[in-house]
């Protein structure tokens, strides 16, 4: 056989077929800083879900014989102004943070694919009706919009969560809208609406599979958004409400003492820098990984 003969073999040979989970895995790990983000994700899981038995103190209980008491032996990262333990309070810390971070997000993303996703797939009236919604929310800065709800609800928990997530719909509605918009022209959806599907049908078996990709990179990253948000309006004083344990509201309680025991602002703080940290080095991960024009690639 003839060198043209065989170059036109190799040619016309397809690529050897690379499975998409061992794709996802090679590209997602393959930076050793997403690695890391990982990591501490699991121990931030980890920590919330088993914080009873990680806390060496109970969080709630003064000691003012021992208050302000430096890092010992006996107190890792000392003791608050009313004799708290302060890596307890942290541990615990961990599990309001979470549940905001999760709760919040999941508010935000129920409520806003649905309206991104009827937007984008009807049109006319609907999409500008609820686009321009959206565009009066998006007017206001996420913090401050949360801050104002949150204000109008009161402290607490609860009613953080139900702020933050209310202030997150409009992102994640416009991205929907936009991925909607998108997908609803190509022909497997137009051949499920000559094939007599319905439009709920459509919605939901062909357009909100293909469009859930991105939507993952977003969650993933405004997790820690969300909790630095949470921080944030629990430093203000329109948060979680003492005694309960936030990395905001401790970093304002210790604020006032920087000067004899930085520990008590700087240790919350860093935990919330870590988590933050981590989530966005996990969602820029997951953004290579779920990248279409990186299919294929090892």
């Amino acid at each position: 056989m003839s060198e043209t003969g065989t170059r036109q073999i190799e040619l016309m040979e397809a690529p050897p077929h690379v499975s998409e989970f061992r794709r996802f895995f090679r590209v997602f790990l393959s930076r050793r800083i997403v690695l890391f983000g990982m990591i501490i994700i699991i121990l931030f899981f980890i920590t919330a879900a088993f914080a009873e038995f990680l806390a060496p103190y109970d969080p709630y209980e003064p000691d003012l014989y021992n208050a302000l008491l430096q890092p010992s032996s006996k107190h890792l990262l000392g003791t608050d102004a009313i004799g708290r333990d302060t890596l307890s309070r942290i541990i615990f810390g961990t599990r309001n943070s979470l549940m905001v971070g999760v709760i919040a997000l999941g508010i935000a993303v129920i409520i806003g694919m649905t309206f991104g996703l009827l937007a984008g797939y009807f049109g006319g009236w609907v999409h500008s009706l609820i686009m321009r919604f959206m565009d009066a929310l998006m007017a206001f800065p996420m913090i401050a919009l949360a801050l104002i709800i949150a204000a109008l609800l009161g402290g607490g928990l609860k009613n953080v969560m139900i702020a933050l997530g209310i202030a997150l719909v409009p992102g994640y509605a416009r991205l929907m809208c936009g991925q909607v918009l998108t997908i609803k022209e190509n022909d497997y959806i137009l051949a499920a609406r000559a094939g007599g599907a319905r439009n709920i049908r459509i919605m939901l078996s062909h357009i909100l599979p293909n469009s859930l990709p991105p939507l993952i990179v977003l969650i993933t990253m405004m997790m820690g958004m969300t909790m630095l948000a949470e921080a944030g309006l629990s430093f203000l004083g329109i948060g979680i409400e003492a005694p309960a344990a936030s990395w905001g509201g401790m970093v304002n309680d210790g604020y006032k003492y920087l000067m004899t025991s930085p520990i008590l602002s700087c240790a919350p703080g860093v935990a919330l820098m870590l988590v933050v940290f981590s989530f966005n080095m996990v969602g820029d991960g997951l953004r290579d990984a779920l990248d279409p024009r990186l299919r294929g690639v090892l």
